[in-house]
C-alpha cells in the first residue's frame, strides 16, 4: 500500500513537512467545508482529520491517494459509504522477517505489535514466549517465538505428555528433566525443532554401565477452580519427570547383554506433578442494574443467542477489563473502551460514535469475542488463563 501525504512521510521529516500541510488545509478550508467530508483516518495507528471526496470508503482514501493492496484491511468496507465525522481504519500489510519455533521465515501480515502477531496466530499464541514485549513494533529487530506444543515421550517403558515452548528436542529433555547418557539413541536428532505432537522414543544404552538414569514418571492432579466456566480445562503446572540411579546385575554372553537383574534403586528428583484445573463456576444470571451499561450488554449478547451462563462470563471479563465503564483509557497500551479495544479505532468499524457510545462499543466487543473466541466464556476462560484476551 503507498500513500503520498506528507503524513506518511519518515518521523524525521514528518515534522518539517507539518506547517507546509498545516497551512494548506487552513487555505482551503472553505472549500473543503463546501464540497468534502470530514473523515478520520486511522492508519496503522495514527489519527489524521482530513476533507474527502466520494460517497465510499474506497473513493474517499483515492482522493487522498491512498491505494489499498491485496492484503491491506480496511473497516468499514472500501464500498461502504461514508457520512460526516466518520473514521475509517486502514490496516497495511508488510512483509516482516520473525523466528517461530526455531525456523526462520517471512511473513506477510498487518499486525503491527508482537501482541497482534501472535494474536493472529490465534490458539497457535496462545501462552506463546517472546524475545520482546507485546507492544513492540514488528519493524524493529527481528523477533523470536515460540509456541506451546504437546510433546510424546516415550521412555524407560513409560510414554509422557509434555507441554512446552521449548523449541528444540533437546530443550524439551532439558524443561521435562529427562537425562540422556553417553550411548543412549532418540529417534529424533536432539538438535531438531519441536513440533506439536510429535513423538521421541528413546532407547536406552543398557549394556554400558551397570547403573543407570531412569525417568520417575510424574502424575497429574486435578484442581476444581470456581472462577472458570464449568467444562473449561487447562494446565496450570505443566508436569516434569523425576530421576532415579538403578543399579544392575548384568549378565553377557559373547559380549550381548542377555540378562539385567535390579538390585538397588535410589529416587535422586522426585517428579512435578502435572496440575489441571478445571472449571467449576456457577453461571447464574447476575444482578443488573437497569438501563446500565451492563444491561446493555446483557440484552445485546442474549439478541446473539447467549443466555444467562454466557451473560454471567462476560460480565466477569468486561468488569475486569473496563469495570464497564465506556470511557475507560488504558494508560500503558491502546486500550479503549468497555471491550478494551487496542487500538479503541477498531470501534470505528461499527460506528463512528465509537469514543462516547456504549453501544457501539459492546456490539463492537461481541463481534470481536464471537470471531476470535466462539463465546464469551470462551473468552473469559482465555483472560483467566493467560491474563488478557
Amino acid at each position: 500500500m503507498r500513500y503520498a501525504r506528507p503524513w506518511l512521510a519518515s518521523r524525521a521529516a514528518r515534522w518539517v513537512v507539518r506547517g507546509a500541510v498545516v497551512g494548506t488545509l487552513v487555505a482551503v478550508t472553505g472549500v473543503y467545508v463546501a464540497n468534502a467530508n470530514v473523515l478520520t483516518i486511522d492508519y496503522n495507528g495514527e489519527l489524521h482529520t482530513v476533507g474527502v471526496y466520494g460517497d465510499t470508503v474506497g473513493e474517499a482514501l483515492a482522493s487522498q491517494h491512498v491505494e489499498l493492496g491485496r492484503d491491506d484491511v480496511v473497516q468499514p468496507a472500501a464500498s461502504s459509504r461514508i457520512g460526516q465525522g466518520g473514521t475509517v481504519v486502514v490496516r497495511t500489510s508488510r512483509e516482516v522477517t520473525v523466528e517461530l519455533d526455531g525456523q526462520v521465515m517471512t511473513l506477510r501480515t498487518t499486525a503491527g505489535t508482537v501482541g497482534e502477531l501472535l494474536a493472529a496466530l490465534g490458539p497457535r499464541g496462545d501462552g506463546a514466549l517472546a524475545t520482546a514485549s507485546r507492544t513492540t513494533r514488528l519493524d524493529r529487530d527481528p523477533v523470536r517465538f515460540s509456541t506451546v506444543k504437546q510433546v510424546n515421550i516415550a521412555v524407560d517403558g513409560s510414554v509422557l505428555e509434555f507441554h512446552t515452548t521449548q523449541s528444540t528436542v533437546r530443550g524439551v529433555f532439558r524443561e521435562a528433566g529427562i537425562t540422556l547418557s553417553d550411548g543412549d539413541v532418540t529417534s529424533v536428532p536432539p538438535d531438531a525443532a519441536a513440533v506439536d505432537g510429535m513423538v521421541v522414543m528413546v532407547s536406552r544404552d543398557a549394556s554400558s554401565s551397570r547403573t543407570v538414569t531412569e525417568v520417575l514418571p510424574f502424575e497429574t492432579e486435578t484442581i476444581e477452580d470456581p472462577s472458570l466456566p464449568e467444562g473449561y480445562e487447562s494446565i496450570r503446572t505443566a508436569g516434569v519427570a523425576g530421576e532415579v540411579r538403578v543399579t544392575y546385575a548384568v549378565k553377557t554372553v559373547g559380549g550381548a547383554v542377555v540378562e539385567r537383574t535390579e538390585i538397588e534403586r535410589k529416587v535422586t528428583r522426585k517428579p512435578v506433578n502435572e496440575e489441571v484445573v478445571v472449571g467449576t463456576m456457577d453461571v447464574a444470571t447476575a444482578p443488573v442494574d437497569p438501563g446500565s451499561a451492563r444491561a446493555l450488554g446483557q440484552a445485546m449478547a442474549a439478541e446473539r443467542g447467549w443466555g444467562a451462563d454466557e451473560f454471567s462470563c462476560l460480565d466477569q471479563l468486561w468488569q475486569k477489563e473496563s469495570g464497564w465503564r465506556w470511557n475507560a483509557d488504558n494508560p500503558s497500551s491502546s486500550a479503549y473502551g468497555i471491550a478494551q479495544a487496542n487500538p479503541g479505532s477498531k470501534m470505528a468499524t461499527v460506528g463512528s460514535d465509537w469514543l462516547t457510545n456504549p453501544a457501539t462499543q459492546i456490539e463492537w466487543g461481541l463481534g470481536y469475542i464471537s470471531g476470535r473466541y466462539g463465546t464469551p466464556c470462551g473468552a473469559w476462560a482465555h483472560s483467566v488463563e493467560i491474563g488478557w484476551y
